[in-house]
């Protein structure tokens, strides 16, 4: 498989990944609007329990637009560029793991090969940062080479 096919998987598997959060959110926030529906009007000035399902379904309304706006962070990647350094989009072999940057939905396994789906903002994105390949980095005293970037 070629580097633009395995950038093109992980991109699916990230936006399916995200896809089925953002439904089962939905079908919990139809839950949580239903029962509230059900169970009508409160029945006194101290009854709650509606109280409490509007704010699990506005706290799942809130979870699905984040969601939403990954769904966005990733299709901003240009799967025709070719990257150099360590940055958004890129895809980082090293000796110890492979990584993704685009959005942190952790692992994600491409014919047997694992990738770990990680925002620019984590700290091993950081330390890496703007290296390129052939470049060592230090990670929690660790040291990491970069075997490739695409």
């Amino acid at each position: 498989m070629n580097k633009a096919e395995i950038k093109n998987r992980l991109i699916e598997e990230c936006r399916h990944k995200l896809l089925e959060t953002i439904t089962s959110l939905e079908a919990t926030m139809a839950d949580a609007q239903q029962q509230a529906n059900d169970y009508g009007p409160p029945k006194d000035r101290y009854d709650s329990f509606r109280a409490q399902l509007m704010r699990r379904r506005d706290m799942m309304a809130q979870q699905m637009s984040k969601e939403m706006q990954e769904l966005k962070v990733l299709d901003q990647i240009d799967l025709k560029k070719e990257y150099t350094a360590v940055t958004f989009g890129a895809i980082i072999l090293t000796d110890d793991q492979n990584y993704f940057i685009s959005v942190g939905l952790g692992k994600i396994e491409i014919d047997n090969v694992i990738f770990f789906t990680i925002s620019p903002m984590v700290p091993i994105c950081q330390a890496m940062k703007g290296r390129k390949k052939g470049e060592s980095f230090a990670f929690r005293d660790k040291k990491i080479e970069i075997r490739d970037i695409f």
